[in-house]
């Protein structure tokens, strides 16, 4: 009966120390909000890659370079090549894809983007966004702004204070 008692204890313990290691797996994600372009559509913490269908090309965010087909083969460069230098980046439709990459599956993205391109709908952009989180973003309006902000939500309990007596100064003997 003991060796039962232990043996499940042991795998209870195992069970705990596994759950944790995943819990703090899992707790660790990349956020690349101040890499990622102004005219990058908003809402995502983390991109690897846009898909523009318009034109069909990429922008690899963490190197900063557009990749596109050229001449049989995909070049990577810090701008468009001349026959895009028109495009507006703020108004085409862009595609968040977090996946190696992505371009040598493009055929896939092509078609699966394909209603994409000539979009006259918006999408909203980082340049344009009053979220406090874009405010990293060099380019945006608010960039290095300083936010301040009272995180302490301890409701004026001057806490930052000696006095926990929590009686307000009254004193509950006589006065």
């Amino acid at each position: 009966m003991k060796k039962m008692i232990l043996i499940a204890g042991l795998m209870m313990s195992g069970m705990v120390y596994y759950n944790t290691a995943a819990a703090q797996v899992s707790v660790n994600v990349n956020v690349n909000i101040g890499n990622q372009p102004v005219w990058g559509p908003t809402g995502y913490d983390h991109v690897d890659y846009y898909y523009m269908p318009d034109i069909d090309a990429y922008y690899y965010v963490p190197e900063r370079r557009f990749i596109y087909y050229e001449n049989n083969r995909w070049v990577r460069a810090s701008a468009l090549p001349p026959a895009y230098r028109n495009y507006d980046l703020y108004r085409g439709y862009k595609v968040v894809i977090n996946e190696r990459e992505p371009y040598l599956h493009d055929n896939r993205y092509k078609a699966q983007y394909a209603r994409y391109r000539n979009w006259n709908g918006r999408q909203p952009v980082i340049r344009d966004s009053r979220d406090q989180r874009y405010y990293v973003v060099k380019g945006h309006p608010m960039y290095n702004r300083t936010v301040v902000r009272n995180d302490r939500n301890d409701h004026n309990n001057h806490w930052d204070r000696d006095d926990h007596d929590h009686d307000h100064d009254h004193g509950h003997g006589r006065h």
